[in-house]
């Protein structure tokens, strides 16, 4: 995978994060979305973690989604005790060589043999010893943040952090920045946009997909490490790289089987590499097409009305339930309806993700997506192939 920098990007979002702008409220909390491979985590560690490292800020980043079998709320709080660790270390060791048990670090009196480790410590107290310890502010960058909703102790953790922003900010003083990036815009706004949530009033912001520049890059080294092929047609090179969903990973794989010695490709590159790019969206929608066509009856109702309503979906109120009967072409009670969104979540891999709240959302934003092209073009609901018999339920 090549390098490409974001400098200008990273360093508008610190200045934002800094208070630093005129407008906008990134100061308190910072909430990106961008869909999956497109290359938020890339950028969050390669590109922002640096710049904030840059300008003094001491960063601690955790991705929710590295051990999913983990609750989201230890993994918060061990990134935390980790950032510690190296902070507290010589005072650790001063006070041990004192005879001391305890020390006193900003107010706080901390056990020297927990040193590096939350047990005892609050959040907001743990983040307030990292910041005052290594007197400089502290920017959490939390990765996959809606994970945190999928635990009660994860959304407690939430809530901290909002707790801990309020404490340690002052006006004209920033020293608890907050970073939550998302997968899903429709999931990360469940932190934002009701009163009873964590960062109620903060806005989800989409994070730029890569563009033009990325594509002149890539262009720019075919050109200087293949110059028999002259110049690159960035326009076709754009196209192909929409239609990989703006995903780097795979519009360079194909690119690297294109351009490949073995490919044995006879005229130009840049119309197979169109091809190459019109096949991985068919069998991305062909296997969202088989994925619902594998369901029930009643989880094709269920999931048809989570890709119509979105954020607005209720699962088992009256018109949900006329909605179920109406396809399924039998009545539903609130208990199969329950059965069948259970059955889409525990689906390998799953298609419909859960709040500790009971609240539902597609596990896969793409779907979405999906659904409206169906829509538009009036090819919704897929059709089960001649011959093939609908799966009924008992």
């Amino acid at each position: 995978m090549i390098a490409f920098p974001r400098t200008a990007l990273a360093q508008e979002l610190v200045a934002a994060l800094q208070g630093k702008t005129l407008l906008g409220d990134a100061h308190n909390g910072l909430f990106l979305a961008a869909p999956r491979r497109t290359g938020k985590s890339t950028f969050l560690q390669g590109d922002l973690q640096p710049a904030l490292q840059a300008v003094g800020v001491v960063v601690v980043y955790v991705d929710l989604w590295a051990d999913t079998r983990r609750d989201p709320g230890a993994l918060i709080a061990e990134a935390i005790a980790r950032a510690l660790q190296p902070q507290l270390s010589l005072v650790a060791r001063t006070a041990r060589k004192a005879g001391l048990d305890k020390v006193k670090v900003g107010g706080l009196e901390v056990d020297t043999s927990r040193i590096g480790k939350v047990d005892g410590l609050t959040l907001t107290d743990a983040l307030r010893l990292l910041h005052e310890s290594a007197g400089q502010p502290v920017a959490l960058i939390i990765d996959e943040a809606q994970h945190a909703l999928t635990s009660d102790a994860g959304e407690a953790a939430m809530t901290a952090l909002k707790s801990a922003r309020d404490q340690l900010n002052k006006p004209g003083a920033v020293n608890l920045m907050l970073v939550m990036s998302g997968s899903d815009r429709d999931k990360l706004l469940r932190l934002v946009n009701t009163a009873g949530a964590p960062f109620y009033g903060s806005q989800i912001q989409r994070m730029p997909p890569l563009g033009p520049d990325f594509i002149a890059h890539v262009a720019g080294l075919i050109e200087a490490q293949r110059p028999e092929l002259g110049t690159v047609d960035q326009t076709l090179l754009q196209q192909a790289f929409e239609m990989f969903g703006f995903r780097p990973q795979f519009f360079m794989a194909a690119l690297g089987q294109v351009l490949s010695p073995l490919a044995a490709l006879s005229g130009r590159f840049e119309p197979a590499l169109l091809e190459a790019a019109m096949r991985q969206q068919a069998q991305d929608e062909a296997q969202m097409e088989s994925d619902y066509l594998g369901l029930r009856p009643v989880e094709q109702a269920v999931l048809w009305r989570m890709l119509a309503q979105g954020p607005m979906f209720r699962p088992y109120d009256a018109e949900a339930l006329r909605f179920y009967r109406d396809k399924s072409g039998q009545p539903v009670s609130v208990t199969q309806a329950q059965k069948a969104l259970e059955s889409l979540r525990q689906r390998m891999p799953a298609l419909v993700w859960k709040s500790a709240r009971g609240e539902y959302a597609l596990e896969d934003a793409a779907m979405h997506r999906w659904f409206e092209a169906r829509v538009g073009t009036e090819t919704w609901p897929p059709s089960p192939p001649q011959g093939m018999l609908p799966l009924e339920d008992d």
